[in-house]
């Protein structure tokens, strides 16, 4: 596989495209629950991938929007490694709490700055270590310490997630560094999709109990969507399209260790967003959690912003 060229890193404007990627997906993932209860996992992102896909396809032509790769194996390898690590964390629903899962998953950063020094052999600042520790005590008081409790040897499926996560996220920049975001966005699509289409082929062929409601929606097979199931869809494609898009972006623009911090914000905008739709308050360790958060992020963009004087 070609290694591309990496451009200039850029962090500051890195830093504000994640942080609309956070607000947007915070808000469209608050909604997963509105079909969780008629659909299945495998079925929804299908369905968000579909309808993602035939929105770029759509508009690039009038956007000038490049989706074809320069490097297939790259663009095909980087967006398999983000499928996978998506579907292992949604996987792991199935037997655990989301709070200990979420915790899993957004030890990506740590995992981006152990493979950065162990593989590459970059070097790795005190600021960083520190805003990156910082990050991850936020994610926990914003989940609640208790969630971690007795997390144990099944707390390492998430955790897993994390690790092929910051795969994807260095991929992003050390082997996709010539690709356009639209490209590796497709792409993104394209492996959900696939991976979707799997899932629901595997319930047919071996169909399985499925719960009532939302409790049914990692085992539930395809079922008939109606209009209010495709409006949901529909609202969740484009979010998640421009948001993840913003966000492949910032991964171009900038170091992927840096950026991960930033991506720590989802947690916070998405607890925002629970209290603005759905009332849901939290506590005070949480907003603590919280602050910690924006704090680790605001480290990141300052020291950048120093570097790049």
């Amino acid at each position: 596989m070609t290694v591309s060229v990496m451009a200039p890193d850029r962090t500051l404007m890195a830093v504000g495209l994640t942080l609309i990627y956070a607000a947007m997906v915070g808000f469209s993932d608050n909604y997963v629950q509105a079909v969780a209860g008629t659909t299945g996992l495998w079925q929804f992102h299908a369905t968000r991938s579909c309808l993602a896909l035939l929105m770029m396809g759509l508009v690039a032509p009038f956007l000038g929007l490049r989706l074809r790769p320069r490097n297939v194996k790259a663009v095909a390898a980087r967006a398999l490694l983000q499928g996978i690590a998506i579907m292992i964390y949604f996987g792991a629903l199935a037997f655990m709490p989301v709070a200990v899962a979420a915790a899993g998953l957004f030890t990506a950063p740590i995992f981006v700055l152990l493979i950065s020094r162990l593989v590459y052999g970059e070097r790795i600042g005190p600021v960083r270590l520190v805003a990156v520790a910082m990050g991850f005590l936020g994610v926990v008081l914003v989940l609640g310490p208790r969630a971690l409790a007795g997390a144990g040897l099944i707390g390492l499926v998430p955790a897993l997630a994390g690790a092929v996560y910051a795969m994807a996220n260095i991929a992003t920049r050390r082997w996709c560094a010539e690709e356009s975001a639209s490209t590796l966005l497709a792409g993104f699509f394209v492996s959900l999709g696939l991976l979707g289409l799997a899932g629901l082929t595997v319930l047919a062929i071996w169909p399985q109990a499925v719960p009532e409601g939302s409790d049914g929606f990692l085992l539930r097979g395809a079922v008939w969507p109606d209009g209010e199931y495709l409006s949901w869809m529909l609202l969740h494609a484009s979010f998640s399209a421009i948001g993840v898009g913003l966000c492949t972006r910032a991964y171009l623009l900038a170091d992927a260790g840096r950026v991960s911090v930033v991506e720590y914000m989802v947690l916070p905008t998405s607890a925002l967003w629970g209290w603005a739709i759905w009332g849901e308050r939290l506590g005070a360790l949480a907003w603590i959690g919280i602050v910690l958060i924006i704090l680790a992020g605001t480290i990141i963009a300052l020291r950048a912003r120093d570097q790049e004087r």
